[in-house]
């Protein structure tokens, strides 16, 4: 990982094609009803240009995918893991029985770069403008707040701009069509966007303590033991699909599931070849008293704290800031300490919002 890159997302504008996102599209005058019946989310309280983090479930209330959803005009736009959409689409159009909706994967016919950091939305903003989208549309995106979207004209085209934050800082998916890439990429670059790569993207994801499917969250979790319960899921609508497992967890179980994701910093003078902070493997068992209790799921070298830190789970009683596990590493186990998420907190936007 190059510092640069990652100080560009920390205090710049980092831009990365988004090659792991896909895009679902659900139209028809009966789109909403028929997700609000599905999702854990109140997609029915969305106005156009507004959108919200949710989860689908199985009838278990496992998990099947978590998405940003957008309410874009005659359209519901799911912003989902790139290798689930197609099963995804072809899971939700079997399910419209009566409803007047219609399913379709965009994932193949648009491309997408993240515009991460504080100085994000003046960079996609110009970039708009640049390509013709003009002043209003480009001051619309540096107002963007979270979850909101829009739509304009750029390059002959319609380019759509989401906010999920989806790195755990502010920022920004631009989605373009397929042969407009070329032109989107080169007027971010201009704006004043720095490319980075994944590694870098991903050191600041986990920093952020944001667990990502399906890395840190699969077919086997319930959302509550991800802790996105918050973000996810409302409290407030009606029926969806696994509701009851949720609702008899929170209410009759006090919210107590069996395991709980949580932040791992480990011991700092643990290094490997050259000095390098030592990274344990995804999958590396955690132990206490002795005994396996979980496993890590990310890891990366934090620069910001000068060690090694990870998302992992562990039994719910050791899921507390400050109990001290173990981490199977380099043949042997390193000391890890349960931290309160996030490690390290994001920038504030507004000092960087320019008109």
């Amino acid at each position: 990982m190059n510092s640069e890159e990652y100080r560009t997302i920390r205090h710049g504008a980092a831009l990365m094609r988004r090659t792991a996102r896909g895009l679902i599209a659900v139209e028809g005058p009966d789109r909403v009803d028929f997700l609000q019946g599905l999702l854990t989310n109140d997609v029915a309280a969305l106005g156009d240009g507004e959108g919200c983090y949710a989860a689908y479930l199985t009838p278990q209330g496992r998990m099947v995918a978590d998405m940003d959803v957008f309410s874009l005009g005659e359209r519901l736009l799911l912003d989902v893991h790139a290798g689930i959409a197609p099963a995804l689409a072809a899971r939700l159009d079997g399910l419209i029985f009566t409803e007047e909706a219609a399913v379709a994967d965009w994932s193949g016919t648009r491309v997408s770069y993240g515009v991460h950091g504080p100085a994000a939305f003046n960079v996609a903003g110009a970039a708009l403008e640049r390509l013709g989208a003009g002043r209003a549309a480009a001051a619309a995106v540096r107002g963007l707040g979270p979850h909101e979207c829009l739509q304009a004209v750029a390059d002959g085209a319609t380019a759509i701009v989401t906010r999920g934050d989806e790195l755990g800082v502010p920022g920004l998916a631009v989605f373009a069509e397929g042969d407009g890439e070329a032109a989107l990429c080169a007027a971010l670059l201009s704006a004043g966007g720095r490319e980075i790569d994944a590694a870098a993207a991903e050191i600041v994801r986990v920093e952020s303590g944001r667990p990502a499917f399906p890395t840190d969250m699969d077919s086997e979790t319930i959302p509550l033991e991800a802790g996105i319960e918050a973000r996810a899921i409302s409290l407030t609508k009606g029926c969806y699909v696994g509701q009851e497992v949720i609702i008899r967890v929170l209410h009759r179980g006090g919210g107590r599931v069996a395991k709980k994701l949580v932040g791992l910093a480990l011991d700092p003078a643990v290094r490997a070849a050259e000095s390098r902070v030592a990274v344990p493997a995804r999958g590396a068992r955690l132990h206490h008293d002795g005994q396996p209790v979980g496993n890590v799921t990310s890891a990366v070298a934090s620069p910001a704290l000068g060690c090694a830190i990870a998302l992992g789970y562990v039994p719910r009683a050791l899921a507390d800031a400050g109990t001290g596990v173990e981490v199977e590493q380099n043949g042997g186990r390193t000391a890890a300490v349960v931290k309160k998420l996030p490690f390290v907190a994001a920038l504030p936007l507004e000092a960087t919002r320019q008109c």
